[in-house]
């Protein structure tokens, strides 16, 4: 129990460290933390309690990058830090608590594309690192380096549509939204029963058990969002991977995409190393 709690302890002034190592970074995670808890304590006092778990997983998420960097000894640029800060707080407290999904119809989109450049970045690091890594014989050409970073932002891109999918099937959410459609076509509407499908054009309007929903069109639910989803996080893994092939390709010339890409850290940088020696240093006094 005691060697748990120490680590504990140690992990806690490990990710301390490294939260001070950037000023900038670490302005924006505090602000963002205060601006959360100053959420979470304003959904209590409305007893909106599921918007409490949401801060309350905010605060966890934040701290993410940080736990990455410390545990795996990676260093994440200070403006790839902030993007991913930026991008939980905009998902969770902006997108879900204050409804920007619904208010703003392209914050969704907005957050899908970005999450699509993101995830390239970190497939495209993951890769590049295991490329340059002397105890490996073989290297990797640039266009398999963008060409992995690509599949890995899309494999993300798809997880998540599971989960939505999951959660809106299991527990009954909306994470899949609806979209208002104004043409369908089915095969399930041929008269004769064959694999040709109807076209109905011009919906205006639909009723449940003989109740019109009032909503100008057909719902969809939650398809053209899906697919949506999927091809602005194509948007955003292309493009990064792109500039990622032209970063091998010269390597590491480029400064845009040193932004953005994860890299080891060095050993001065190690500050997991740096508090387990401390507390070393404290227990033999």
């Amino acid at each position: 129990m005691k060697k748990k709690m120490s680590r504990i302890r140690i992990m806690g002034r490990a990710i301390k460290m490294e939260l001070r190592e950037h000023k900038s970074s670490f302005m924006v995670y505090v602000t963002l933390r205060a601006l959360v808890v100053l959420m979470m304590i304003l959904q209590i006092l409305n007893g909106n309690y599921e918007n409490v778990f949401l801060c309350i997983l905010t605060l966890l998420l934040l701290i993410i990058p940080s736990l990455v960097q410390v545990n795996l000894k990676i260093e994440l640029p200070t403006a790839l830090e902030i993007i991913i800060l930026l991008f939980i707080f905009a998902a969770e407290i902006l997108g879900e608590i204050q409804s920007y999904y619904i208010i703003f119809p392209g914050w969704d989109t907005l957050l899908h594309t970005l999450n699509g450049f993101l995830m390239a970045a970190i497939g495209f690091a993951l890769v590049d690192i295991l490329n340059r890594n002397e105890r490996f014989s073989f290297k990797l050409s640039p266009v398999f380096v963008a060409i992995v970073a690509f599949c890995f932002s899309m494999t993300i891109g798809v997880i998540w549509e599971f989960f939505e999918f999951g959660m809106d099937q299991i527990f009954r959410f909306d994470m899949q939204k609806d979209t208002i459609v104004h043409t369908i076509s089915s095969v399930m509407l041929d008269p004769a029963g064959r694999n040709h499908p109807e076209v109905i054009r011009n919906i205006t309007d639909i009723s449940i058990n003989g109740e019109s929903l009032g909503l100008g069109g057909y719902l969809d639910i939650g398809l053209i969002d899906t697919m949506k989803d999927l091809l602005v996080n194509f948007v955003g893994a292309v493009l990064f991977s792109i500039i990622g092939y032209f970063y091998v390709k010269n390597r590491g010339k480029g400064k845009f995409a040193k932004r953005f890409i994860p890299r080891l850290k060095t050993k001065d940088a190690d500050f997991l190393q740096q508090a387990e020696a401390e507390d070393e240093k404290a227990n033999e006094k």
